[in-house]
């Protein structure tokens, strides 16, 4: 199995039908939906790269879809390319969404000149002895400069540990702190440009959530990202 194609530990083809559901039901301790989650990601990407960004993106463990629809609405001139190793999963993305880019499970259909990156909440669930793996199989994806923007859950935070805890494929979750994840980012070669903590009020404080940009270098949000720069060749 070549780097990029390293697989979860949960097999998510039983879990594509009703994913959102399961995953819904996870996150309701937040007073949202997964929906929400997928915008607030996108929405950063946006403010971090600018809506008129035309390159070429992938969704590195696309699952069924919600967050590449959120970022193909942010980035109207983008590609988007999803990968996934399950292919119940990659079968419910809808058309809109598909008709973007190239939705696969077959990693030899991947380009070689990808933008943009995005592994959100995927790490997680990859072994701990093929997590480097991971990482170091994408920069041969990656254009000169190319950005890889990994979103994962912060362990400091008590509402994201009760997230974990009450979803179902998240039974082999062992979260990454910030520290382990810059590691996999360096020793693959890119240059670790900025971290930043992400979606800290719930619902029912959702009036506090135009803060939330300033805020993030506050180690107490519910998520963190971690943002790696691929050098020229």
């Amino acid at each position: 199995m070549s780097p990029t194609g390293v697989k979860p530990s949960t097999n998510f083809d039983e879990y594509a039908v009703n994913y959102e559901e399961l995953l819904n039901q996870s996150v309701s301790v937040s007073g949202e939906s997964v929906e929400y989650f997928a915008s607030m990601k996108a929405n950063y990407l946006q403010r971090r790269l600018g809506n008129c960004f035309s390159g070429n993106i992938l969704d590195y463990g696309c699952g069924i879809g919600m967050l590449s629809r959120c970022v193909a609405e942010a980035f109207p001139g983008a590609r988007i390319d999803g990968f996934d190793p399950s292919d119940k999963s990659i079968s419910q993305i809808p058309k809109s969404t598909a008709s973007r880019g190239l939705f696969t499970s077959k990693r030899t259909s991947l380009r070689s000149d990808y933008d943009l990156i995005i592994i959100a909440n995927v790490m997680h669930h990859v072994p701990l002895d093929a997590r480097q793996q991971l990482i170091s199989g994408l920069v041969p994806h990656m254009s000169p400069g190319g950005q890889v923007v990994v979103f994962e859950h912060n362990p400091l935070n008590p509402l994201t540990r009760r997230s974990v805890s009450l979803c179902p494929f998240d039974a082999d979750a062992v979260l990454l702190w910030p520290s382990e994840l810059r590691g996999y980012l360096t020793q693959a070669g890119l240059s670790t440009t900025r971290r930043d903590y992400i979606t800290f009020f719930p619902r029912f404080l959702k009036w506090f959530r135009p803060l939330e940009p300033g805020l993030r270098w506050c180690s107490m949000g519910a998520q963190y990202t971690l943002t790696g720069i691929m050098g020229k060749r």
